[in-house]
């Protein structure tokens, strides 16, 4: 075999060993925190020995930080890809809103990934939570700011504070996330299952297709486009629903 073709099936070798501890770290840090984390348990799931993953890694930190980054850097660059879609800002908004809403559907790994940085924050721990909100949060908040001030200022949207309309748009789906266990206790129904969340995703932009425009024809025409362009996750895919209804089992 030639000595190029060596070294370059040695390198895809190489990168395909890295990307498979990325992926089990991905998944034992967001599913047991950093401190419960094993790192034997990754070397396990990716086929590789210890000494190989700190080879690529040198700590159990580095490794944290290298999965964070992939994850943060998946999600950041598909939600700036919503903010760049051609549109009126009030389209943009409801895509961004519902988009948000997939996000927290699909995203298991990077959801609780930032809850558990913002926990060990709240019990001031060294954590990443401040080089996550330097690199992923605030340029996401400059994009939902834009936004929101250039519909208002079209008169798209009606004339209140921005970030009361962005409250509006993205804090509903936390809520329905988060107090879905509530919500299975006290109104009788799964919250998850994909015929809920279906509904849930269309009236989030009915709701605010009346809410912040100042046309409510015209925003209810645009939510109606929107959720007929976004067809709504695959959730059998889902993991985190799969591990949910495991454990009402």
């Amino acid at each position: 075999m030639p000595k190029a073709t060596t070294i370059r099936s040695q390198a895809e070798r190489s990168s395909q060993s890295r990307t498979r501890i990325l992926e089990a770290a991905l998944d034992e840090f967001s599913t047991h925190g950093f401190a419960g984390a094993r790192t034997s348990r990754i070397a396990d799931v990716a086929g590789v020995n210890k000494a190989l993953l700190y080879y690529y890694f040198d700590s159990k930190e580095k490794l944290y930080h290298a999965a964070l980054d992939l994850i943060v850097g998946k999600v950041h660059d598909e939600s700036m890809a919503v903010f760049r879609h051609k549109a009126t800002a009030g389209e943009r908004l409801l895509r961004t809103a519902l988009h948000h809403f997939d996000r927290l559907l699909t995203q298991w790994e990077f959801q609780s990934l930032m809850q558990q940085e913002m926990m060990r924050h709240h019990k001031g721990e060294t954590g990443a939570l401040p080089l996550l909100a330097e690199r992923f949060f605030a340029p996401l908040q400059k994009a939902y700011e834009a936004v929101m001030r250039e519909g208002i200022s079209s008169g798209e949207l009606i004339n209140v504070d921005w970030m009361q309309i962005q409250l509006a748009a993205l804090g509903a789906n936390v809520f329905y996330f988060l107090s879905a266990p509530v919500l299975r206790m006290t109104a009788h129904f799964d919250p998850l299952v994909p015929e809920a969340l279906a509904a849930r995703r269309k009236a989030l932009l009915e709701y605010l297709g009346q809410a912040v425009f100042t046309d409510r024809q015209h925003g209810a025409e645009v939510a109606a486009c929107v959720f007929a362009d976004t067809p709504m996750p695959d959730v059998k895919e889902n993991r985190m629903l799969f591990r949910r209804k495991n454990e009402r089992a």
